[in-house]
């Protein structure tokens, strides 16, 4: 799940069911605060009482790619071939957690010090971070060094 950041921000585990993306928007949003806006496909998962709610919930706005739009997902698309290529194809990990720690190492990595040639060669977590100064009350603050 990648949201309006375009930023990797929640690396988890198990199934792609909507109870599943829920959690792992709650945590999300309790850890980084909530963007404005909120794009998914329209797979059963996010089209779901369970997540709709909660999005409503939170105020953010939903907007949802039509059928057959691939090219909306191109962000999501460059990230996962990014994780394949740089990452999975690279190793051959004997166990999942052994795999499960590799990828968010690879996911930390590509956030905090890959350069990107679309941010001016920063990385996504610097130019997040520069332009989400402000935090709301309660909210984790985290600095890139």
């Amino acid at each position: 799940m990648v949201s309006a950041y375009r930023n990797a921000v929640i690396l988890r585990f198990t199934e792609f069911e909507s109870g599943f993306c829920a959690e792992a928007l709650n945590e999300a949003i309790h850890k980084f605060g909530p963007p404005e806006i909120m794009n998914t496909d329209q797979g059963s998962r996010f089209t779901s009482f369970v997540w709709t709610d909660r999005l409503q919930r939170s105020g953010l706005r939903i907007s949802m790619d039509g059928k057959g739009r691939f090219l909306d997902n191109i962000f999501v698309e460059r990230l996962w071939r990014s994780l394949k290529y740089e990452c999975v194809y690279l190793y051959a990990w004997e166990t999942g957690s052994k795999a499960k720690a590799g990828v968010k190492k690879w996911v930390a990595f590509y956030n905090h010090k890959r350069p990107h040639s679309a941010l001016g060669g920063q990385p996504p977590a610097v130019i997040y971070w520069q332009r989400n100064e402000t935090t709301q009350p309660g909210q984790q603050v985290q600095r890139v060094a």
